[in-house]
């Protein structure tokens, strides 16, 4: 083998030596810690040393920069001293470059050698580092940490630099901040659009993740629906009530229906009438749970699990029982709707031939506005409803009579029937396009 050749491939060896060092670098800064760490916990000695890396970036990034520096140079040197006179030579005979032949070599020889530099010193090894990053820091943690060893010296002397420059500038290192619920959100997305998961569990996580800023009183059965039971009420009454509602839990009132004095199931009462008796409700009732309307939906699920009950009554500031909460209603927060038999056979918003939208008002505010996306409701902190009833009253601002209507979002709003003080009905007809406002499209 002849010098030049010689020459080239030490410094074809030295190009791969740089790209090693920097796709170890790559891959050990991408890998994520929570894998290398669980690979490592299984007894994976390489995925140890590779977290030991991860956990150390001084002494890491120190070892990587001696030894890229150290490459460049020795590159550097073989290149410049030897190949730069070999190339001028055949230059020189040409008559015209005779002259510039020294100065045009040297060019030829840098560039070539920043070429291979970028391509084979650093492009290709990190995209491979990106592309497998647990993997390959994996691979080359071992022999990462003896060369740190070995320059352990200079490694210190780097680390005690560094560290000192960075007090001089009373420059503090970011503190890791682990991972956030918006990171857990775009995983779980990536997920999705790479089919790791399917779109109904990406939004039970969404769901999931947004029950610490969901108040009970968004998920709550108002009090004017709750089904409610008096401590003296005979037998005969309080059959009456759980045949005619249809309701698993009652709540159990003394006097006035603020003093709730306990809860009742339909359970309990069936398992007495079975048993042969009276189903007596001061006996077969439990203390009630109340939590306050601004609980979170995941603090209650956090008291149910440490109470051992599934339902939870929710007070105003004033102290008066404005609802009814359950683990069902978090359960539907988590997976949407889950509707009785009886709620399928009646659905609560019916899109006619016309267009238009006959919708009952007790349909919760939210599935109104997945049904009808371009029928703006209030957002944040303004809507102060949960039904779209309790939109049509804060529109108005006062107790609606039947046939009165507002234009809103595009669609002439009539209340068509109320059932005493409460919004029953109420059809949406969209407005034709470029006619009056308060002209509907019939």
């Amino acid at each position: 083998m002849n010098s030049v050749a010689l020459e080239l491939a030490v410094i074809f060896a030295l190009l791969v030596a740089n790209g090693v060092f920097s796709m170890t670098e790559l891959a050990v800064v991408s890998a994520r810690k929570s894998r290398l760490r669980q690979r490592a916990e299984g007894g994976d000695a390489r995925a140890r040393a590779a977290l030991e890396l991860a956990e150390s970036p001084n002494t890491f990034f120190s070892t990587v920069q001696i030894g890229i520096t150290l490459v460049g140079v020795l590159a550097a040197v073989f290149s410049g001293a030897t190949l730069t006179e070999k190339l001028a030579g055949p230059l020189k005979e040409v008559a015209w470059l005779a002259a510039y032949a020294d100065k045009v070599a040297f060019a030829l020889v840098v560039t070539a050698l920043t070429y291979f530099t970028l391509v084979i010193g650093e492009l290709v090894p990190k995209r491979l580092g990106l592309g497998n990053p647990e993997g390959i820091a994996c691979a080359l943690a071992g022999p990462m940490r003896w060369l740190s060893n070995l320059a352990s010296p200079l490694v210190s002397l780097l680390s005690w630099s560094t560290d000192t420059l960075l007090k001089v500038f009373r420059i503090k290192p970011a503190p890791d901040a682990g991972i956030t619920e918006e990171e857990v959100r775009l995983l779980v997305k990536e997920g999705t659009r790479a089919g790791v998961f399917f779109k109904h569990e990406s939004e039970m996580v969404d769901s999931v993740l947004a029950l610490d800023r969901l108040p009970v009183r968004d998920l709550m059965t108002p009090r004017a629906k709750i089904i409610w039971l008096q401590v003296a009420d005979p037998h005969e009454s309080v059959w009456h009530k759980i045949v005619v509602s249809g309701h698993t839990t009652f709540p159990v009132y003394e006097g006035n229906r603020d003093h709730v004095v306990g809860v009742v199931s339909v359970k309990a009462i069936y398992a007495n009438l079975a048993a042969g008796a009276p189903a007596n409700v001061k006996d077969l009732m439990v203390p009630p749970l109340i939590v306050p309307a601004t609980q979170s939906a995941s603090g209650l699920l956090e008291k149910f699990k440490q109470s051992g009950k599934h339902v939870a009554l929710v007070a105003d500031e004033f102290g008066g029982i404005i609802g009814l909460v359950s683990l069902h209603d978090i359960m539907e927060a988590i997976i949407g709707e889950m509707p009785t038999p009886d709620e399928r056979a009646r659905p609560r918003a019916v899109r006619r031939d016309d267009g238009s939208w006959l919708v009952d008002g007790m349909l919760a505010a939210e599935e109104f506005a997945r049904l009808v996306p371009d029928f703006k409701l209030h957002a944040g902190p303004e809507r102060d409803y949960q039904t779209f009833g309790g939109f049509v009253l804060k529109q108005l601002g006062r107790m609606p009579v039947e046939g009165e209507s507002f234009p809103h979002s595009g669609y002439h709003v009539e209340v068509i029937d109320m059932d005493g003080h409460r919004v029953d009905k109420v059809l949406l007809l969209p407005v034709k396009p470029g006619g009056p406002a308060d002209k509907p499209q019939l």
